[in-house]
């Protein structure tokens, strides 16, 4: 239950995460093929990623994560983007969602006062749960995204 309410605050909260999220993409020295795309389009993209975070971790569906991280594969290698720069653009995205959890997930214990409702007394159990889902959830993308990158360039390889 906490897990949830620590999922919706997240999903609430993705305009923050997103705009920060993007501005370590676009200006990380492992990412430089981003730099160039509109801003417009990752700050959809991962704001997209973060306000459906609660339907991909908390209800798997393997066919939804297939379809729309295979299309983002498809779309990066049209672009140009090595697929290690749009891999390590979601190891920034998981990291930053990550830091937000820990940030914003209080350890529940006798002593915590929750003074602010931008915080969740969480039990150390169901942060890790989270932690594990969410790990889960972004191989689960990686995998996936993977996949369409190298089914677009083998289409690209046969019509060339």
């Amino acid at each position: 239950m906490l897990t949830a309410r620590l999922i919706q605050l997240i999903e609430t909260h993705s305009d923050a995460l997103t705009r920060e999220t993007l501005e370590d993409i676009i200006t990380n020295e492992r990412t430089p093929s981003f730099h160039q795309l509109h801003r417009a389009e990752l700050e959809l993209r991962l704001s997209a990623i973060y306000h459906n975070l609660g339907k991909w971790v908390s209800g798997p569906n393997e066919e939804a994560v297939r379809k729309d991280f295979e299309g983002w594969g498809r779309i990066r290698f049209r672009q140009g983007i090595p697929l290690s720069e749009i891999i390590y653009s979601l190891i920034i995205t998981k990291h930053h969602l990550r830091r937000y959890i820990r940030d914003h997930g209080l350890i529940d214990s006798p002593g915590d006062r929750v003074a602010s409702g931008e915080f969740l007394p969480v039990g150390l159990h169901a942060i890790q749960e989270l932690n594990y889902q969410i790990g889960e959830f972004f191989d689960r993308a990686l995998y996936h995204l993977a996949l369409g990158y190298e089914a677009e360039a083998n289409t690209h390889r046969k019509d060339v």
